[in-house]
């Protein structure tokens, strides 16, 4: 005897429109015996949500300089934030500093958002090293012969 599945992987917008309708019914019935299938259907909806909508992956900097815009602050409305002089707070707008743990902390808490959305790699630009053209020597400590 062939026992078929109640839900299955989501793979149109139809049927994703069905099982959030469904989750949405079991939810309002809020009874203790649909707890299972509230999960699975959560579950399924959530993959089918993270495949669809994607969010590209954005810098530290490019999410700060967004969240300044939305905010309405600029360059000196981040030194009163973060307790930074001008000259940090622009050398880490135009990528020649990167973010500290405290400041990581401070835009965490001031932008109401996790840490993680700061606290990612991202590409510096030293002035140093604008003249190599090899990317792997990029943001590597270079000796600077002086003139004698």
């Amino acid at each position: 005897m062939e026992s078929k599945l109640k839900y299955k992987i989501i793979k149109s917008r139809r049927q994703y429109n069905l099982y959030c309708k469904a989750l949405n019914d079991l939810l309002i019935k809020n009874k203790k015996s649909d707890e299972d299938e509230i999960e699975l259907l959560t579950l399924l909806i959530e993959k089918y949500d993270d495949e669809q909508y994607q969010v590209p992956e954005f810098d530290p900097i490019e999410i700060l300089k967004s969240l300044m815009s939305e905010h309405n602050l600029r360059a000196k409305d981040l030194t009163d934030i973060l307790g930074l002089s001008k000259g940090t707070v622009s050398k880490i707008l135009n990528y020649q500093k990167g973010l500290s743990k405290e400041t990581i902390r401070i835009l965490s808490d001031h932008f109401k958002l996790r840490q993680e959305a700061f606290n990612r790699p991202y590409q510096l630009k030293n002035p140093i090293n604008r003249k190599y053209k090899n990317a792997s020597l990029m943001n590597t400590k270079k000796r600077i012969k002086q003139a004698t």
